[in-house]
């Protein structure tokens, strides 16, 4: 299970909107965003490329750490 630490969520929309991205994503499933300690896991198939991934983390305005 991919662990990405993320930094900038402050508030539930913010979870809400890395969690949206993420369930959107083919071969992501059960999705779990935590405002603490920030980050997001999730289960992923092997054609899952996390920096892709973090990228689009990236694109809608947050951090993720590597």
């Amino acid at each position: 299970m991919p662990v990405i630490k993320i930094s900038g969520m402050s508030c539930a929309h913010c979870t809400g909107s890395v969690t949206k991205l993420l369930e959107a994503t083919p071969g992501i499933s059960n999705v779990s965003v935590s405002l603490t300690p920030g980050q997001a896991d999730f289960d992923a198939t092997p054609e899952v490329n996390l920096d892709q991934i973090k990228e689009a983390i990236r694109k809608i305005g947050f951090d993720p750490q590597d």
